[in-house]
């Protein structure tokens, strides 16, 4: 039995007067009186079943062990204790939204993103789902023949269990996006994350709304879920209002959609979740998350005032989640999920090569850059990568230069051509125009009827050759082209860094997508009732405000 070290009710009394706070309720101790040991202390806050009562004196409180207690009056009893602080068990799947849960039969409000290139592989999938949580197949960039494989393979592995693929936006191939959707129809892929979308497209908006169907309450039921990732107001506005009438019309007459999904597309929303990303790794506006999400959710609420559909879409976070810390503020913030990604392209199981998962192990907040990106390279568009250990910021910044200033690749200057060809390229501009054209006339001919047509964009599929390889070359960990590597990295990547410093997870070997998970879970649900007592006026000494990343052992301890 641990002895109270102060267990005076008068005096404690008091002290609540003091401090000019009425005790949440009053406790009786039955065997064992209460304690102040900041290691109990801090173990009762990390068994996230149990509810946690502080007793005494709020400057000083005690931790309730055992006894009873009465919330809002008085006990009654000689023996009670005012209760100081109360935080209720608050597990990982009580975080976010449980409609999340419900609709994607997942276990916890938490998704693997769809990082491009098979990054976000097959077996990043497959470990979120068997861990109870969502995970997307990062398709993009990859041959439709890889896809299907991918689909294949997760359909057989996971079978009905929750996961999903992506789909993102080509402005400049949208065949290759509508031929997409045409392989997730006819497979029967049930759930995309749709990125880097600007506008809507017939491709997204047939995806979305065939096979709708109204129960017989009347209520129309997607068969295929869309969660939309965006960083900006004006493309979020697309995904929480109905498919656009125009676009409905142009499907309908092609015979891609019957009348009666078209009638039915005005009653729910383009997306049942809308993923608002803030600082990634990758496509990126840059945007802070404590700035975006309250504005993107509050845009939610005025579009579902108006339009009334039967289900509201959810806003979820990414972009900078890679910590306890910031999925609890995500969290805090009203987030329905939190996505991850740098910190999935780190673990054993991502398409990365371990020479990249090295130099994720090593990187700092500021080890980052904007560079041009390869998909939409003549937009002027950017993606954040790595820049610690790589080039490849500064070369495909020349790159972008050099096409600005240039209308040919024949009006380059013969000694920037001789340093593109000997430092980047490795051959002749030549060598590398025939394997473009091979490779979109293959993939995509009219590509190549408009470099006929327009030098500029010959130029530009030539500069794209050693952008869109150069990512490839980090995911194979082609130990010839290191300093070309593009590895897609937000700051998030730092951060978790320093949260895992000293601990397991400092080893590349040991990062694993469900233990990082449910470790970033379990530490938010930690952080947040830290955060709930500290709201009642109570800070603990000796108890740590960040919590270290646990063994799988120790989290079934807590969790289970």
């Amino acid at each position: 039995m641990v002895t109270p070290i102060e267990t005076n009710p008068e005096l404690t009394r008091l002290h609540l007067q003091s401090a000019s706070r009425q005790p949440v309720g009053w406790w009786s101790p039955t065997d064992e009186g209460p304690t102040q040991d900041p290691a109990r202390i801090a173990s009762a806050l990390m068994d996230l079943r149990k509810n946690l009562i502080l007793v005494g004196n709020p400057l000083n409180p005690m931790l309730a062990c055992g006894g009873w207690a009465v919330l809002g009056r008085d006990a009654g009893r000689e023996d009670a204790l005012p209760i100081v602080a109360f935080s209720p068990s608050l597990r990982p799947e009580d975080l976010g939204d449980p409609t999340f849960l419900k609709d994607h039969g997942v276990q916890y409000p938490y998704v693997t993103g769809a990082m491009a290139n098979g990054i976000a592989s097959v077996e990043v999938v497959e470990a979120a789902s068997r861990g109870g949580m969502l995970g997307f197949f990062g398709s993009a960039g990859l041959p439709l023949e890889t896809v299907a494989r991918a689909i294949d393979r997760l359909q057989t592995s996971l079978g009905s269990s929750p996961h999903g693929l992506n789909l993102i936006h080509s402005p400049n191939e949208p065949g290759l996006e509508a031929q997409l959707v045409d392989l997730y129809l006819q497979r029967g892929v049930r759930r995309i994350e749709a990125s880097a979308f600007m506008e809507l497209t017939p491709a997204i908006v047939r995806y979305r709304v065939s096979g709708l169907e109204a129960t017989p309450a009347g209520v129309v039921a997607p068969r295929n879920r869309v969660v939309a990732k965006i960083s900006r107001a004006e493309v979020a506005t697309r995904f929480l209002s109905p498919p656009p009438e125009r676009i409905l019309a142009e499907l309908l007459a092609r015979g891609q959609i019957s009348r009666q999904e078209a009638s039915f597309a005005g009653r729910i929303a383009m997306a049942d979740d809308v993923t608002v990303e803030a600082d990634s790794g990758g496509h990126t506006d840059n945007r802070p998350l404590v700035a975006l999400l309250p504005s993107i959710i509050a845009l939610r609420d005025r579009l579902q005032a108006q339009h009334r559909f039967a289900t509201p879409a959810r806003i979820g976070a990414a972009g900078g989640i890679s910590t306890p810390a910031s999925a609890a503020a995500a969290f805090a913030m009203g987030a329905a999920y939190v996505v991850t990604g740098s910190v999935n392209q780190a673990c054993v199981e991502s398409g990365s090569s371990d020479a990249v998962r090295i130099l994720l192990a090593e990187a700092g907040m500021a080890d980052i850059a904007m560079a041009p990106a390869a998909d939409m390279f003549e937009m002027g568009i950017k993606v954040q990568v790595l820049k610690r250990g790589t080039m490849f910021p500064m070369r495909a910044a020349k790159l972008f230069d050099i096409y600005r200033s240039s209308s040919s690749l024949e009006t380059i200057s013969p000694p920037e051509r001789a340093s593109l060809e000997r430092d980047l390229f490795r051959r002749s501009l030549e060598d590398v125009w025939r394997e473009t054209h091979d490779f979109f006339l293959a993939r995509d001919p009219a590509q190549i009827e408009r470099a006929q047509r327009d030098p500029k964009h010959k130029m530009a599929l030539v500069f794209r050759w050693y952008l869109g390889l150069s990512s490839r070359w980090a995911n194979s960990g082609d130990p010839t082209r290191r300093l070309d590597y593009q590895v897609w990295c937000g700051p998030a990547m730092g951060a978790f860094n320093e949260w895992t410093r000293g601990s397991f997870l400092e080893q590349p070997a040991n990062r694993r997508v469900a233990i990082v998970a449910r470790n970033i879970l379990h530490g938010a649900a930690y952080s947040l009732r830290l955060s709930l007592l500290r709201s009642q006026g109570i800070h603990l000494q000796g108890v740590s405000a960040r919590a270290a990343p646990l063994e799988s052992q120790e989290l079934d301890r807590y969790l289970n």
